[in-house]
């Protein structure tokens, strides 16, 4: 069984969304990590349906898979950055993101889409994390009620600094339904675990995982080769477990080089895998 390796649409933001597609599939990814954003699918604009049935049409044509991802900076608010969340103070913003949440999973329906990723968000100062984690336990049933009644599979991504960080933090989760969105760059951010180990201790729960370097502590998604992550080691992992969803390659800040960096990526991630079934002599 060979991995199946996809490209987040975040890297590529410079390009119109066919254009990212194309260029996605002729690089020779099995998938895309398609980040719903105001220039790609925009999932509030009049026509969304029939925009997402077209894309659909063109991933299942190009023999693509897909998981949808909804880490856009400011599709919700275009004066504050990933705002607002599911533990925002205002209850009517929590409402917009859960609102915005039902529609990725809509989008994903129609798309056949592996997954919907999505986090929790950053606690604003003078919040009580006591209160803002049940305002998440609220967002998080709602939205996984939804994708189970759509046959769409909710994924929750801890994320460094927010209020569900680490693994241990999605652990601690009692959400029926809820599965895991690892990004192994995260495990070097946090400190918390090796990478390859989240893998196999989580393997059971992960719908989709994110993959790309970064240096340990530092919160920057980097090409490979360029941090502390053993890409190798992770891929080994997943091989380990088994694992047949996507692999998702996020390089939200290379995309005025998405031409390079969209085969460059699939070539580095070719060749670990290609050292692997290398015979030891």
């Amino acid at each position: 069984m060979s991995l199946r390796f996809a490209y987040n649409t975040n890297g590529t933001a410079n390009h119109r969304l066919a254009d990212a597609v194309d260029l996605i599939a002729e690089a020779g990814y099995q998938g895309v990590a398609l980040t719903l954003d105001i220039h790609h699918l925009d999932p509030f604009a009049e026509h969304w349906v029939q925009d997402a049935q077209a894309l659909s049409s063109r991933l299942q044509r190009l023999g693509l898979g897909v998981v949808i991802e909804t880490g856009a900076r400011f599709l919700l608010d275009p004066k504050a950055k990933h705002e607002p969340t599911l533990v925002s103070g205002d209850a009517a913003g929590r409402t917009r993101r859960v609102g915005f949440l039902k529609r990725a999973i809509e989008i994903g329906d129609i798309l056949h889409a592996e997954a919907v990723s999505f986090w929790a968000g950053v606690p604003k100062p003078g919040i009580d994390h006591a209160e803002a984690r049940h305002w998440l336990n609220e967002g998080l049933v709602a939205v996984t009620e939804y994708a189970r009644a759509k046959g769409v599979v909710p994924c929750l991504e801890p994320e460094p600094g927010m209020l569900i960080e680490t693994l241990d933090d999605f652990a601690a989760l009692s959400v029926d339904g809820l599965h895991l969105a690892l990004d192994t760059g995260h495990c070097l951010v946090t400190g918390e675990r090796d990478p390859a180990a989240a893998v196999a201790e989580f393997n059971d729960r992960i719908g989709t995982v994110a993959i790309e370097d970064m240096k340990r502590g530092e919160h920057i998604h980097l090409p490979f080769g360029e941090g502390d992550m053993d890409v190798p080691g992770v891929l080994d992992a997943l091989d380990a477990v088994g694992f047949q969803k996507l692999v998702c390659v996020e390089l939200s800040r290379e995309s005025h080089r998405a031409d390079v960096m969209v085969p460059a990526s699939l070539q580095f991630l070719r060749v670990c895998r290609k050292h692997k079934a290398e015979p030891v002599h």
